[in-house]
């Protein structure tokens, strides 16, 4: 198995050039991004570096409070995180951290691999959630290099794809020295292919870092204040065109309504207004020389880093990715800020978090339009704001801490 996956991967390595043109015009690369995907490295590197890998956003961000704690230890001079994507890139440049650098991960060729690993040579290893490489991994384990899968996450379905193919699979993971698995559910089913050592504390995404400074648009706060409001964010495509209809459904009972919705990936804001203006709906487009205006049903935002400000400003949050068959997007965020969250029924990705939501009346899950028409009506009649603030601060130290003493 592993033969025909190096095969594979090396057949992908050669075409890159296409896929990446393809990719280049989607606006999911650019040429710094191609250039370290396939092997060249051109950042400084310093002597004593320890090395973060996570595949987008939702990763980075999950281990943020983690690289603070790094970088207070005296003996590490850097800490280099790899991901996969442009969007990933805005979150990292955005952490106040000395020490961060960022590149690419290359593309999982065993030369490429070796070659990554000769230049920035690091002490420590941390894959974070469910990124296995297999000529990565193999590579580091020869350089007898201390692995860690940190928040490791594996659904049902990828435990029983990996399980077809049992002797890879057990070949691979057993080269990790010790996961933190982020559920009950991921710890079982990372042991059973082939991790030796699993653990489990809690998701890491329960911890918030101390220092994030929060955008804030004091005009923009005023008019939010001043409507009947909700927030649609991470949504994917079709979704979009739910909370419009949704939005269309309850203007006629809230005159002074306004929907805002932030898509998963933002650079198809434009598609989503011209989807939104065929309801007749009035979008307005995140613009800082634009303001909302009464007749505004729909503010489209397009950049990434804005979720806290609307989740600080507007308190009545859809979590997207969960009316389709995608699995959800982490709702902690939107929780730990106090917000009523409301979901669909595909919510895999974070089953247990949801769970504990539900449990605490924190989130609330819908099946169907007409039942996301009830509840964020629900919601905005009652100004029902949860304050869970700080017993969710208390128990994200808590799982950092152990966290971070365990892979110190």
């Amino acid at each position: 198995m592993f033969f025909i996956y190096r095969l594979l991967i090396n057949f992908i390595y050669l075409i890159s050039p296409i896929i990446f043109l393809y990719r280049f015009t989607i606006n999911k690369e650019n040429i710094n991004s191609f250039k370290e995907k396939i092997g060249f490295f051109e950042k400084i590197k310093k002597k004593r570096v320890i090395w973060f890998h996570g595949a987008s956003i939702g990763e980075v961000k999950s281990i943020i409070p983690i690289l603070e704690e790094f970088e207070k230890i005296d003996t590490i001079d850097q800490i280099l995180i790899t991901s996969n994507t442009l969007s990933s890139l805005k979150i990292i440049k955005k952490i106040k951290n000395k020490k961060v650098i960022h590149q690419f991960f290359p593309i999982d060729t065993n030369f490429v691999c070796k070659k990554f690993l000769e230049y920035w040579n690091p002490s420590k290893v941390f894959f974070i959630d469910s990124e296995i490489w297999p000529n990565m991994l193999t590579n580091i384990k020869k350089r007898k290099i201390p692995v860690y899968l940190i928040n490791g996450r594996i659904t049902k379905r990828s435990f029983y794809r990996w399980n077809k193919f049992s002797k890879f699979s057990k070949k691979i993971f057993s080269m990790i020295d010790l996961c933190l698995a982020s559920s009950n559910e991921s710890k079982v089913f990372l042991k059973k292919l082939g991790i030796g050592k699993v653990k489990f504390f809690g998701n890491l995404k329960f911890t918030q870092t101390e220092n994030e400074k929060i955008s804030t648009n004091l005009s923009l706060e005023k008019i939010l204040k001043n409507k009947k409001v909700w927030c649609a964010s991470s949504t994917h495509k079709t979704e979009e065109l739910i909370c419009g209809n949704v939005h269309l459904s309850l203007k006629k009972k809230f005159k002074n309504l306004l929907t805002v919705i932030i898509p998963r990936h933002v650079e198809r804001s434009a598609e989503i207004k011209r989807q939104l203006e065929n309801l007749n709906l009035k979008v307005l487009l995140e613009h800082p020389s634009q303001t909302i205006k009464k007749n505004t049903d729909i503010y489209l935002v397009n950049s990434y880093g804005k979720t806290i400000f609307f989740f600080k400003s507007i308190k009545n949050i859809f979590l997207g990715g969960s009316l389709i068959n995608h699995g959800g997007q982490n709702p902690l965020e939107a929780a730990m800020l106090g917000c009523n969250i409301i979901h669909g029924p595909n919510i895999e990705n974070f089953k247990e978090i949801y769970k504990f939501l539900n449990k605490k009346k924190i989130a609330s899950e819908v099946r169907s339009k007409s039942k996301l028409i009830k509840k964020i009506s629900f919601f905005l009649n009652s100004n029902n704001i949860k304050n869970n603030e700080k017993k969710l601060n208390t128990l994200g130290k808590e799982i950092l801490r152990k966290t971070f003493n365990e892979i110190k």
